[in-house]
């Protein structure tokens, strides 16, 4: 496939009266997912020693080994015993699978440059010969889109209500495990740990059961954040600062019962192509697992193994994680860290959150330095170009957590660089971009809600 570095420009919502533009590059086309060893990543890796095992770096002749391996799969089974076993392997997707499936990913993608737009105004008029033919009314720059539906799906802010009803015997046991020192790896544990680090803000990227790269740097960053050593192991002293601010009988896995508004949301498979994607009413999710991977922080196989055997059909009762509350901090200071893929996130001095984080790539690197946030644009559209010369045309993708940028975008003062989302969270820290800033969509909602315009942004 040619190797090519595509842009992007955000228009500017309201900046000193003005529009302004920034640009930026998608990164669905250059995603290159290496596979890497605690060896091969730099300080972070290095630097982290848990007493629990990193799956996703197993080889795929280690995780194919044996199928009665998976006691995952017994533990959740809807016909487990009431003891479950104490020792369980993570069911997670390797590094060496997740590149595989972002290398075939690619052989799809078509686009060479592309711009986030708030929203045109007539897509039928653009001239698809002329890359520069697409302008915004003054109007649509200063669009909000923050009554989205997709929006309000991931954030959940319609009340709706969880229980502790009818839960699994396994479900149970994440909800009462408590740490100890020299414990087993266990699940139960596994999932509690990745639950806290979320609800404390040291987001550990999608929930899956796994203590990988992603969680091992939450815990970094949680100690990092409550001035402890930052080890990377769990100790009496993290474990009491985890849980400080928890109400004690908070539930990690609670019962949601499946709405007609769930069922009713707009579903639809993305195409492969810039055309193709043009002539969507809506870039959306492809399905509701999909949609309730991204409203409850969670990797859809994992998603998947709580709810075996379930439809997701209106009334009927799945098993999910309890997601965190509101950040509530003012952040007016960023630093994006390549070597540790972690966006730190600042209250003048005072860290107050992390998340996970793809920074550039060896091909397309982002600039060292220190940049300020000029734009904020939920639900941005996306022009897309592709090819060449007089080949070169020009496609409108409509807005969705699928879209290239995913469902927000905060442009940088440094052209062609920014903050965004991502249409596929399972690959944040694992693929590559176009020298942006990308997060899962959940987190990158949580950023735009507490950023301030002007904010600082360190890409180092």
């Amino acid at each position: 496939m040619m190797k090519i570095k595509p842009i992007i420009t955000a228009i500017s919502i309201a900046i000193v009266g003005a529009s302004v533009s920034a640009l930026a590059a998608p990164t669905e086309n250059t995603r290159t997912l290496p596979v890497r060893t605690a060896d091969s990543l730099p300080s972070i890796a290095q630097k982290v020693s848990l007493n629990v095992q990193e799956n996703r770096s197993n080889s795929l002749d280690t995780r194919m080994q044996s199928e009665s391996a998976d006691r995952m799969t017994q533990l959740i089974d809807s016909k487990q015993k009431s003891e479950a076993p104490q020792t369980v392997a993570a069911d997670n997707m390797s590094a060496a699978e997740l590149t595989l499936k972002d290398e075939q990913s690619d052989n799809t993608d078509d686009i060479s440059e592309g711009q986030a737009v708030a929203a045109p105004s007539n897509v039928a008029s653009i001239d698809s010969s002329d890359p520069l033919a697409f302008d915004l009314p003054e109007s649509e720059k200063r669009q909000d889109f923050s009554d989205d539906p997709t929006i309000k799906n991931i954030e959940d802010k319609d009340g709706k209500r969880y229980t502790t009803l009818n839960l699994s015997n396994y479900a149970k046991q994440v909800n009462e495990a408590t740490w100890s020192p020299n414990m087993k790896v266990n699940s139960a544990m596994t999932i509690k740990m990745q639950a806290l680090l979320d609800w404390n803000h040291a987001s550990p990227g999608p929930v899956d059961g796994g203590w990988g790269m992603n969680s091992k740097k939450a815990l970094i960053n949680f100690q990092a954040m409550k001035g402890l050593p930052t080890t990377g192991k769990m100790d009496q002293k993290t474990w009491d600062a985890l849980v400080k601010n928890i109400p004690a009988n908070k539930p990690v896995l609670v019962t949601y019962t499946i709405t007609e508004d769930d069922i009713k949301t707009n579903f639809a498979s993305t195409p492969a192509g810039a055309e193709a994607k043009s002539k969507m009413k809506g870039l959306y999710y492809q399905d509701i697992k999909e949609m309730f991977g991204e409203r409850f922080h969670m990797d859809v196989r994992y998603l998947d193994k709580l709810n075996k055997n379930k439809t997701y059909k209106a009334g009927e009762t799945i098993t999910v994680l309890n997601t965190r509350g509101p950040l509530n901090q003012r952040i007016n200071r960023v630093v994006a860290n390549k070597a540790d893929k972690t966006l730190y996130a600042y209250n003048g001095d005072k860290l107050v959150a992390t998340y996970p984080t793809t920074v550039g790539s060896d091909a397309t690197p982002s600039p060292k330095g220190t940049f300020k946030i000029i734009n904020k644009v939920k639900m941005p559209w996306y022009k897309a170009t592709v090819g060449e010369g007089a080949q070169k045309k020009v496609h409108m993708l409509p807005p969705g957590p699928n879209n290239p940028v995913g469902v927000v975008w905060m442009g940088l003062s440094k052209p062609s660089y920014g903050l965004h989302g991502s249409p596929q969270p399972e690959g944040i820290s694992r693929q590559g971009s176009a020298g942006c800033v990308r997060l899962t969509n959940w987190d990158v909602l949580e950023v735009y809600a507490n950023i301030e315009n002007g904010a600082t942004v360190e890409l180092k």
